[in-house]
């Protein structure tokens, strides 16, 4: 039977991600107005990046940045901690698996709200040695 427990931190990253898409929206939303433009206006095909290059100063779209990044690396992590379910994580999972839900919480809103890019690659780095351990951790799981 799959322990469902480590299977929490991986909802809960689920639902963050959700409101980071709905912060990219507002966000966007907003940039559009300053823009003085709408949906209707733009080129035919026209994505995010495509409007990097018109923002009007003082604007950025670092929320649909961070929104990008939660489609990326998060994938890997939602398999480790199915495969631990299914293996039994230990203790040692389980706050592994916290910790990464902490750590990419703090970098989306650092990278939303400040995004100093030495603070937000230290956050990342440190997230991505957690994923690479409970990589590790998820295939030691299935090999036992």
């Amino acid at each position: 039977m799959p322990d469902k427990a480590i299977l929490i931190p991986a909802a809960l990253l689920v639902c963050w991600t959700m409101v980071m898409a709905m912060w990219m929206l507002i966000h966007r939303a907003g940039t559009f107005s300053a823009m003085k433009t709408s949906l209707g206006k733009l080129p035919v095909g026209a994505r995010g990046p495509d409007l990097w290059a018109r923002l009007p100063e003082g604007r950025n779209d670092w929320p649909a940045h961070n929104y990008m990044h939660l489609m990326e690396q998060p994938t890997v992590y939602y398999a480790a901690v199915v495969i631990l379910s299914i293996g039994g994580p230990t203790g040692y999972d389980m706050v592994l698996a916290w910790a990464y839900l902490l750590l990419r919480v703090v970098h989306s809103v650092y990278q939303a709200r400040i995004n100093v890019v030495k603070i937000r690659a230290t956050l990342f780095i440190i997230s991505t040695l957690v994923m690479m351990i409970l990589s590790v951790r998820a295939l030691l799981s299935v090999l036992n």
